[in-house]
């Protein structure tokens, strides 16, 4: 079968980008002709990752994105080229608003297409459906977007341009893919549909070796308000525990959470590694007793939580989003209501008073990773989707596509 993934971004630097990667290459072993095409931007400015597509075309974080995520004239000549010369079966595109822009979903209408929406773009400009408050957004995207300062003045017609070329163009696709039966119900609600959902997989590994003093905690994410990193320095001064907190990930609040941990009295328990590739941040929380997601907005999945548990560490997570999806509370680690210092400190300090319970934990989580999170599972279903969509188009044979053995 051949197959043409579409993405903003070609980089290995972020979850959506990872798994657009990783699926290609899980398609290619199952013997499927697969190309990803790409901007060549750069989705953490400042870094010089490589571009791993196939294809690409202009992309931008400057100033001038806010035009480009409109219209990307360099992606919508890319992609009529790239159809041309591939003749793809089906396509499946997943983030193109930020980067691709709508312009490419007119050239997509003739061919069976499913879009993976791994945000809310496609309902809100943002692609977060939270306030600057951090509260949920409960309005339809418009006028209100620049009422509640969501969207600057010189940002808000841009953007309503582009959310006006989604609505018309968006019956380019067959089918919309969302991450969480959470998600989806947001989806429903705005009427976008129809809807499956799929979850993010995650690589199978080995188990990590078993817990050793000191107690330790994890996080991974970029540093920023909606992730909640604050919250849960907050909560780990509240432990009484002499834990130590290994902190993966860069942002704009690294700074201010310096100072945070310093004003708490625990900076020297904390570590900054920044950025890390997956293999490097793996290795270094193989020895973690328990992984914190306290994400304050509602997050459609949550790829830290299923590669802690594939590992084999407990989780603690927000009850937002994904996550009361993948985190069964009591069994896995523990579920918190989001911005509750108090509680995020109580099951830190059930954890963390108890290295049975954290290697528990962990073996269970590792098991629900395996039988419901895997990248095996992941592909499988999109092998499955791909033939649906197929079957909808008069001369086409899905079937007689996919090679015997391949699911």
């Amino acid at each position: 079968m051949k197959i043409l993934l579409l993405h903003d971004y070609g980089t290995a630097t972020g979850g959506a980008e990872l798994q657009m990667l990783s699926l290609r290459q899980n398609l290619r072993d199952r013997g499927h002709e697969v190309k990803l095409l790409s901007s060549r931007a750069q989705m953490v400015p400042g870094t010089d990752h490589p571009v791993q597509s196939d294809y690409d075309c202009f992309g931008t974080t400057t100033k001038l994105q806010v035009f480009s995520q409109v219209a990307n004239l360099s992606a919508y000549w890319q992609l009529r080229r790239v159809l041309h010369e591939f003749q793809p079966d089906v396509v499946h595109v997943r983030m193109f608003m930020w980067q691709l822009s709508p312009l490419i979903l007119p050239l997509l209408r003739p061919l069976p297409c499913l879009y993976q929406t791994a945000v809310y773009k496609a309902i809100c400009p943002l692609g977060t459906k939270v306030l600057p408050n951090g509260t949920a957004c409960e309005v339809s995207a418009g006028w209100a977007c620049l009422q509640s300062g969501c969207l600057t003045p010189q940002s808000w017609l841009p953007l309503m341009i582009q959310s006006q070329l989604w609505q018309r163009w968006k019956s380019a696709f067959d089918l919309v893919v969302a991450l969480s039966e959470g998600m989806k119900a947001k989806l429903l609600a705005a009427g976008i549909d129809p809807i499956e959902v799929v979850h993010n997989g995650v690589p199978e590994r080995s188990m990590r070796p078993p817990l050793t003093d000191p107690p330790t905690v994890a996080f991974a994410g970029r540093l920023v308000p909606e992730k909640g990193g604050d919250i849960l320095l907050r909560a780990l001064a509240q432990v009484p525990v002499a834990a130590r907190l290994l902190i993966a990930g860069a942002g704009s609040e690294a700074a201010a959470w310096g100072k945070l941990a310093e004003a708490l009295g625990i900076a020297d328990r904390v570590m900054w590694f920044g950025h890390l590739p997956v293999a490097e941040m793996e290795r270094q929380f193989e020895s973690a007793w328990v992984q914190v997601v306290p994400s304050r907005w509602e997050e459609p999945f949550g790829n830290v939580s299923t590669e802690a548990m594939m590992r084999g560490t407990a989780v603690i997570a927000s009850a937002v989003g994904g996550q009361p999806e993948i985190v069964q509370s009591g069994i896995t680690g523990f579920l918190v209501p989001p911005g509750d210092v108090g509680s995020l400190a109580a099951a830190l300090t059930e954890i963390l008073q108890d290295r049975d319970r954290a290697e528990q934990m962990g073996q269970a989580g590792r098991q629900r990773a395996l039988t419901h999170f895997s990248e095996t599972q992941r592909t499988d279903r999109f092998l499955g989707l791909y033939q649906q969509i197929c079957s909808r188009y008069p001369g086409r044979s899905a079937a007689s596509l996919i090679p015997a053995g391949s699911q």
